[in-house]
């Protein structure tokens, strides 16, 4: 088993305009790829399990391996514990794990496989309008509408 590492990678600009990294565990591979462990809470496009080449010196990444997993990203306006009480216990009934929980962000990993309507249909139930949520690494990560279609291949059948 590999040892984890932490490595930071650029995840946008703060509202004053500053470079803001996030802190992101991973497991480095033989071949100079990393696995990531969790799904991030703002690096826009990963989930935990893909794999990914790092440039050292940009902080940009390429995916070379999508690991099928969805991130969903939970946010509120008022602390989230009810929510995530009760949201966790409905993910992880169909394999899902919560990877980030702070007083209002959650961020979940969901395999692709469960389904967009079954996962949207889980978080509309369980949420309030005190918070909102949307997926990590679904949309292009410029436009943030642009479906990016990794799953059709990982959802095709054979």
């Amino acid at each position: 088993m590999q040892a984890l590492q932490v490595i930071e990678m650029f995840a946008g600009y703060n509202p004053q305009g500053q470079p803001v990294a996030e802190k992101l565990q991973v497991r480095a591979n033989e071949d100079g790829t990393l696995q990531l462990v969790k799904s991030p809470a703002f690096i826009k496009g990963l989930a935990a399990g893909d794999t990914l080449k790092l440039d050292p010196e940009d902080q940009a990444f390429e995916i070379v391996r999508r690991s099928g997993n969805v991130c969903i990203r939970v946010y509120g306006r008022e602390d989230l514990g009810a929510v995530a009480e009760t949201l966790t216990a409905e993910l992880e009934k169909l394999g899902g794990e919560l990877d980030i929980e702070t007083p209002r962000m959650l961020v979940y990993t969901v395999h692709v496989s469960l389904g967009f309507s079954a996962i949207e249909a889980i978080l509309n139930k369980c949420l309030t309008d005190q918070c909102q949520w949307l997926y990590g690494n679904v949309y292009d990560p410029e436009d943030g509408e642009t479906p990016l279609n990794w799953w059709q291949e990982i959802l095709a059948p054979e």
